[in-house]
């Protein structure tokens, strides 16, 4: 874990460990009658929010408001969809107005789509004041980034990686952050991984040690517990559930199905999804191959399907997920970038196509269905190989998953034959493409020489 020293962060006086007062529901968004001017909101963001048909203050917003205002640190944790964004934005965006300069917050958040949702929010919660912004990710040209960080922009959204090349690359661009009052850890948890360890160390040395400090996550993880415990000054502790939990509307199931027809089961499982009453999937997999296979494959049997993952130039990642959330395709082929805090409304299925290898990474998958209250399918697809991260996800999230019925082995099958010589056409034109990328013009002859098609079973 990054050591909290190392990152900048001051050393602990007092965390509080209640849940906010009002416990709060086994519904997150439950409306009790309180409003947000009830939480110390300004009139003119009550109105924003009124606007943007924010009636009534989530409980996690109910919960972290008021500490917000009040001056301390916070770690809220909360399910996906609970309004976490705004538990944090509303506050800063109203101290930002009675004392404007940049940069007033800095929002780091661990992948490229979800720091653009972010800005994007900021931008609609603060329709009612002038303020800027500038969002700091890979995938896009540094120097009009070094640019817009040198204008000093009242609001920073940033990727690590990218904040930290940039600062390196320009140690002046540091002198923006020395006044910085907020510090936004957004899906904390994954950013206190090790893997984040020297960028939040070098960015943490530009940031003054009295600021206000808030960590948002829908998983409270070992990491996460130890940096309430040496990290955050005055914390309150936000917890609108204990341990890790997934959402009381989700139907969790799983299939039992051998390794070599999954692809089968897929096909069956979206060409009906129509029937099934499913107007939007996310079908996650393990790794950024496997992603691409299946979008290609599915290409080949004509289902119409979105892919994100972090092999994509940006653009193309933000065009995915344009289409998907647009409801241009129904299906959006995702590895774990898609897990995590991205605001995809009503989507009623999600596939799990390969097993996380860590439950906290199944809680954040399935939280992208049963959000704010509506009902949501989670069907995981086991195989031989999978019992183990089954029985672990089932210790972690306190049940059992329930196995499914849905999908019948006769009905399936049937189909294995045009699935197979389909995932054969897919698996060739993969060959094609990488040998191209590799060899330049014409190399595909060479890759379709090479497959055997035995070993593309």
């Amino acid at each position: 874990m990054t050591s909290a020293e190392d990152a900048g962060f001051p050393s602990a006086q007092l965390c509080d460990e209640r849940p906010a007062e009002g416990a709060p529901a086994d519904d997150e968004n439950e409306d009790n009658g309180t409003t947000f001017k009830d939480l110390g909101v300004s009139e003119w963001l009550c109105r924003v929010c009124k606007s943007l048909g924010m009636q009534r203050p989530t409980t996690v917003q109910r919960g972290c408001i008021p500490a917000i205002l009040a001056g301390r640190d916070v770690m809220g944790t909360a399910h996906t969809g609970s309004g976490k964004t705004a538990a944090f934005a509303l506050p800063i965006l109203q101290l930002l107005a009675r004392d404007p300069f940049g940069v007033f917050a800095l929002v780091l958040t661990p992948t490229r789509e979800l720091a653009f949702q972010l800005a994007d929010q900021f931008r609609a919660l603060g329709s009612g004041m002038a303020f800027s912004d500038a969002v700091v990710v890979g995938g896009l040209e540094m120097q009009a980034q070094a640019r817009a960080l040198a204008a000093r922009p009242h609001v920073v959204v940033a990727t690590p990686g990218r904040l930290r090349g940039l600062l390196a690359a320009d140690a002046g661009l540091a002198d923006g952050f020395a006044r910085t009052r907020f510090l936004v850890l957004d899906e904390a948890d994954r950013l206190l991984d090790a893997s984040f360890e020297g960028e939040l160390r070098a960015i943490g040395a530009a940031l003054p040690q009295r600021r206000q400090t808030l960590l948002f996550s829908a998983t409270l993880t070992r990491s996460l517990a130890a940096l309430q415990a040496v990290a955050l000054r005055d914390a309150f502790h936000f917890r609108a559930y204990e341990g890790l939990q997934t959402a009381e509307r989700l139907r969790e199931e799983y299939v039992l199905l051998p390794a070599r027809v999954k692809e089968v089961y897929l096909a069956h499982l979206l060409e009906g999804l129509a029937e099934r009453g499913v107007r939007s999937a996310i079908v996650f997999t393990a790794t950024c191959r496997s992603c691409h296979l299946l979008s290609l494959l599915l290409q080949e049997l004509s289902v119409a399907a979105a892919a994100l993952h972090s092999h994509q130039p940006q653009r193309r990642r933000l065009a995915a997920l344009d289409r998907f959330k647009s409801g241009a395709v129904a299906v959006l082929l995702a590895t774990d970038v898609a897990s995590r805090g991205l605001d995809i409304p009503k989507v009623d299925l999600v596939v799990n196509f390969e097993l996380p290898m860590l439950p906290t990474d199944y809680v954040h998958r399935v939280g992208r269905t049963a959000r704010a209250g509506r009902t949501g399918w989670a069907l995981s697809f086991v195989t031989q190989y999978d019992i183990d991260l089954v029985h672990g996800i089932e210790a972690v999230v306190g049940h059992q998953l329930e196995e499914s019925t849905a999908l019948e082995e006769a009905a399936v099958l049937k189909g294995i034959t045009r699935v197979f010589t389909a995932k054969r056409a897919a698996a060739l034109r993969n060959a094609e493409e990488t040998t191209l990328d590799s060899n330049g013009k014409g190399g595909g002859v060479k890759a379709r020489k090479k497959l055997r098609p035995s070993k593309l079973n």
